[in-house]
């Protein structure tokens, strides 16, 4: 690990007016689980680390009558188990309960886990987001939708789907300015090695979370698919929340995650369920249409049938809730 600076702030506005202009002057340090990795493993290489561990306004969990406002700072382990959490947003609960494994979660916060790097190995041992050589290499766990252009790894987080499937917001602060935008905005596919893949300046930071408050017959589910059931990266995951009415399905969110390089929001998934009473054979045609637009790269073949199961499990899970009682034992 190189040397570097380490400043720790009380507020948000000293917090950003110690970050500079570009990435390599000044990387933000929260739970520190992705960012200390990438620096031992010297794929980043800050030449200051803000601490903002001290700001206390950006702690803790707020409930409103509209809305539930998490500070970017609050763990996943802290938000798992708040009681709002759990009793309206069981999706939520569930994907930050799947997030990691219980030291992380106890470590990692939310602001971070939306903010973290690509797992690609590629990208983890210093070659970039894009190297030339990627097609040839071993490309097993990487992308099959939005994978036309140069970036082809896959967007990491499992508690992205959930939030954008509930339609969250984040708030975002920069040294002279402040703004709020959907959570799917704040990702983007880079088209040169230079962009990153979060909609962030170097002076900017995601101070909140804003999730809000579903209404009428709402059904919920979450999925995801991975090789064991200890903690592991998910090959796929997928959250659906589904407005109802008279029995047949009025609107939809599905949002898979780990098979592009940005959170795929399904249109054709929901297109496929609108109308339709939740079944089987209407979660199954709307696996299908989800993954209609896939893209095999050879060696990821695979992941195509399996985000399928992730998308049918989560409609189905939508309306045959299973509890999970070991969560809370």
């Amino acid at each position: 690990m190189r040397q570097f600076e380490f400043a720790s702030p009380k507020t948000k506005q000293q917090a950003v007016g110690l970050l500079g202009n570009s990435f390599d002057d000044a990387a933000v340090l929260a739970g520190g689980t992705d960012l200390l990795a990438l620096m031992k493993d010297d794929v980043v290489h800050p030449k200051r680390l803000v601490n903002i561990k001290q700001v206390a306004e950006m702690h803790g969990v707020t409930p409103r009558p509209v809305e539930i406002r998490v500070g970017a700072l609050t763990t996943l382990g802290e938000l798992a188990e708040t009681v709002a959490i759990r009793s309206s947003f069981p999706i939520l609960h569930e994907a930050l309960w799947e997030a990691a494994s219980e030291q992380i979660r106890n470590m990692a916060t939310l602001g971070g886990n939306l903010c973290q790097r690509p797992r690609c190995w590629y990208f983890r041992n210093g070659m970039g987001l894009m190297p030339d050589s990627l097609q040839k290499g071993d490309i097993r766990y990487h992308a099959i939708l939005g994978n036309l252009g140069p970036a082809i790894f896959v967007s990491p987080s499992t508690v992205v789907p959930a939030l954008i499937a509930l339609n969250a917001k984040v708030r975002i602060v920069g040294a002279n300015s402040a703004r709020e935008i959907a959570l799917e905005k704040l990702y983007r596919t880079p088209q040169k090695e230079t962009e990153r893949e979060h909609d962030l300046a170097p002076n900017e930071i995601v101070t909140e979370i804003v999730i809000p408050h579903v209404s009428g017959d709402t059904r919920m589910g979450y999925n995801e698919v991975r090789q064991k059931e200890a903690f592991d990266w998910p090959y796929a995951s997928c959250a659906v929340v589904i407005q109802m009415k008279d029995d047949k399905v009025a609107s939809a969110r599905v949002v898979l995650n780990q098979v592009a390089p940005t959170p795929w929001i399904s249109l054709e998934a929901a297109n496929a369920l609108a109308g339709k009473p939740l079944n089987e054979e209407a979660a199954a045609a709307a696996a299908d249409a989800a993954l209609a637009p896939a893209r095999s790269l050879g060696q990821n073949r695979y992941k195509i049938t399996l985000a399928k199961v992730a998308v049918k499990r989560a409609i189905l899970a939508a309306f045959q809730p299973k509890p999970r009682v070991a969560h809370h034992g």
